[in-house]
């Protein structure tokens, strides 16, 4: 029989806290990756021919992670939605600094919304159908 007397609450509380940090932060750091790739894709025309693959394969990845952090935790949706333009311009800085584009071609807000960003079916660029 377990004794419940025994169990200190305090430091409980503050591990569930704990780990509810640590989803928030995983989460906002896979939406700033994924936020500065969908970038790179739509923006960094120098590069896309030759990194399209690999920044494809990054997204999906993003993606995946993000949707394995909801399925675990639905709670963070609505964080996620709190977090996404914070994380689209923390991943804008990591964009414009991999780039060295000029950062008034890049908005400062996302012209694309989060349910674009997570949509599997979704870039913000694609390339020209070759003609039949």
């Amino acid at each position: 029989m377990r004794d419940f007397g025994q169990i200190d609450l305090e430091n409980l509380i503050e591990e569930i806290e704990s780990l509810g940090r640590s989803e928030k932060r995983a989460i906002s750091s896979y939406l700033m990756r994924l936020c500065e790739h969908l970038l790179k894709i739509k923006y960094w025309e120098s590069e896309r021919e030759i990194c399209l693959r690999g920044w494809s394969r990054e997204i999906i990845n993003f993606r995946l992670q993000i949707q394995d952090e909801l399925e675990a935790s639905p709670s963070l949706r609505s964080f996620l939605q709190d977090v996404f333009v914070k994380q689209y311009q923390n991943g804008r800085k990591l964009f414009l600094n991999a780039s060295e584009l000029d950062a008034k071609r890049v908005p400062e807000a996302p012209d694309f919304t989060l349910e674009q960003a997570l949509d599997e079916d979704w870039l913000p660029w694609q390339p020209e159908q070759s003609e039949k």
